[in-house]
Formats: structure tokens, sequence, C-alpha cells
């Protein structure tokens, strides 16, 4: 696993690399910078018009806990973007990757794996549809473990621990869905779901560090196309009872 990230990590400063880092990244940055604008004005109106309507709404009775969550709200805004962008990343990346997995596992397999037949392109749409459904779930997370960064950094724990798993499972399938029919490459997935879910431990530990985070479409793809290499390689007998 350590050999696979190296490799990813390695082929990152290659040329063809650098051509896709730049198109992933300059979509990242804009889709990062609507997405914070939009959430920091969200936290605003719920912290100050929001907080206004439902204290008439609520009544006396729930004022207590809904000051509470309006401070708590007050304390998040005043994270800013930027802190922001570190909790949206994996939301942001999930979407992007979508669009150019198939162009970066094309040139690790070819550049890694030259021998061995060469995956199917997976239809944008559908590539697409996973990458939206990855980053909705990866923001739901956000959403949820916000309240929790108060305690003892407890919602960063249930971050990396949720975005280990979400980003683990798009990457893989993403990969495996080259050579294998979709119910296939989510069996597979699921089979080996330690393995995965440790590999995608290396990709939330990736995605965690501001403006390097930018590459993590490029580093998740490659890592993992060169994981399902490697669980590809078991014999025949685990990827059949993978398929059923």
């Amino acid at each position: 696993m350590i050999d696979a990230a190296v490799k990813a990590l390695a082929q990152m400063f290659t040329a063809p690399f650098r051509r896709v880092l730049i198109k992933a990244t300059s979509l990242a940055v804009a889709v990062l910078i609507v997405m914070g604008i939009a959430l920091q004005r969200l936290i605003a109106w719920l912290s100050a018009e929001g907080g206004t309507y439902l204290e008439g709404v609520i009544g006396p009775g729930l004022q207590t806990p809904l000051h509470v969550m309006l401070w708590i709200l007050a304390i998040v805004a005043g994270f800013g973007l930027f802190a922001g962008a570190i909790f949206l990343m994996p939301s942001v990346t999930s979407l992007i990757a979508s669009f150019f997995a198939d162009e970066i596992a094309e040139r690790v397999e070819r550049d890694h794996y030259p021998a061995d037949p060469s995956g199917t392109a997976v239809p944008i749409a559908r590539a697409a549809y996973e990458g939206l459904k990855t980053a909705l779930l990866a923001f739901a997370v956000y959403l949820c473990a916000v309240p929790f960064l108060l305690f003892a950094g407890f919602g960063v724990v249930i971050f990396f621990v949720a975005t280990a798993y979400l980003l683990g499972r798009e990457y893989f399938e993403l990969a495996a869905m080259r050579f294998h029919p979709i119910a296939q490459a989510k069996a597979l997935r699921r089979s080996r779901r330690g393995t995965v879910f440790v590999a995608g431990m290396f990709i939330a530990a990736f995605v965690s560090i501001p403006i390097v985070n930018l590459a993590t479409p490029l580093f998740g793809m490659a890592f993992m196309v060169h994981m399902y290499k490697r669980i590809a390689g078991a014999p025949r007998r685990v990827l059949l009872e993978a398929a059923h």
C-alpha cells in the first residue's frame, strides 16, 4: 500500500499529470470559491435573520438550545472561507475526480502496467453520478461533524473516518469499473472493504493538507489504480466470489 502511494506521488510530477493537474485545480478552485461563499452566507443568515425568525416560531421554551446552536454557528462562520475550504475539499475533489478519472487511470495503466489489457473508459454520466453522490454525502458529513468540532476535536475524527470511507469507495470503484460491470466492481469493493478503507485513509490524509489537497483527484485515482491492480491480481476464486 505504501508502495502504491509512493508511485502515485512520483507520477504526479510527470508532464502528462501536470497538464491534468492544471485543469483539475482550476476547476476545483472555481467550485470551491462558489461553495465557500454560499456556505458562509448561509451560516451568516442562520446566525442572524434566521435566528430572529426562529425565536418567534419556537417560543420561549426552546430559547436556550437555540441560542447555543446560533453561538456554534457564529463560531463556525468565524472560521472563514479558509477553514471551510478544508472541510469542503472532499466534496469538491469527489466531483472533480469524476471528470478526470479515466484520463488519470489510463496514464497510470499505460506507464506501470503496459502488459495488461487497457481499461475501458467509464461513461461520463455514470462517473459524474458517482462523483456527485459522494460529494453530497461528504458535504452531509461535514454539516454533521461541524457541531462536534468544539468537543476535543471529535468532529475531526468523524470527518476523517467518513472521508476515508467515502473517497476510498469512490476512487476504487472508478478504477474497478474500467474493467468490470458496475455491480461486479461494487461487489469487489465490498469483498475487500477493509483494504479499501485503509487505502482511503491515505487519500483522507492527503485531502487534509491545505493547498496540496487540490491535487487529490490525481493522487486518489492513481493510488487506487495501483490498489485495484493488486487486488485484481488475487486468485480468480476470490474475484468470482466477489462477483456473486
